[in-house]
């Protein structure tokens, strides 16, 4: 009697845990149903009314239009850039080519003026008038060549400068201080501040 309580005791158990495993797959495999029914409705083909369709529709062709709109922007903006870069270029090519036409404008009195005093000393009696025509033909190259920035480094009785003049000798003269011009052989020039060419000069020892 008491082995078959014990079998019976012992069958109750194993009927228990085969009722237990039993039940977590019946739940498993309705969890795994549900997922299964869940991604089949979001692959499934959203449906949309026909006024949402519409609404698409039209969102598609603003969107369509607003890119040929873009793209015409782009398009007009690089021909845009491309003109403005040729045109800087002929500027560029024109400054350097004609940079000297005013220059070259303010000389032509001057040398009009030089060429009415070369035919005019062919039969001049009067050197002295000649002179002065001379002078003045001078002085209007001067005033052209300062209108451009053009200056006359003439240093007489100043101070020996080696930055802006070169010295060709030097003499013992009385009277004079040492390291004075006494003497400007040649005189310089500078553009704008800038030494184009120093005066040679005879300074004072």
């Amino acid at each position: 009697m008491a082995e078959d309580k014990e079998k019976k005791h012992a069958g109750n158990g194993t009927e228990a845990v085969a009722a237990e495993e039993s039940s977590e797959g019946e739940a498993g495999a309705a969890e795994t149903a549900v997922e299964t029914e869940n991604e089949v409705q979001d692959q499934a083909p959203q449906v949309v009314s026909a006024e949402e369709y519409a609404d698409l529709l039209q969102e598609n062709e603003r969107l369509k239009l607003e890119r040929q709109e873009n793209v015409d922007k782009a398009l007009r903006a690089t021909a845009e850039l491309d003109n403005v870069r040729k045109r800087a270029s002929r500027d560029v090519e024109n400054a350097h080519k004609y940079a000297l036409e005013r220059f070259v404008n303010e000389l032509l009195p001057v040398i009009d003026s030089m060429e009415l005093g070369i035919n005019a000393s062919q039969s001049a009696e009067d050197l002295e008038s000649l002179r002065e025509g001379m002078d003045l033909t001078l002085k209007k190259l001067f005033d052209c060549l300062e209108k451009f920035g053009v200056k006359a480094i003439d240093p007489a009785g100043e101070k020996f400068d080696p930055d802006w003049h070169e010295a060709v000798s030097m003499q013992e003269l009385e009277g004079s201080d040492s390291g004075q011009v006494v003497t400007v052989m040649q005189k310089g020039y500078e553009l704008n501040g800038r030494l184009v060419r120093p005066a040679m000069v005879v300074v004072a020892k």
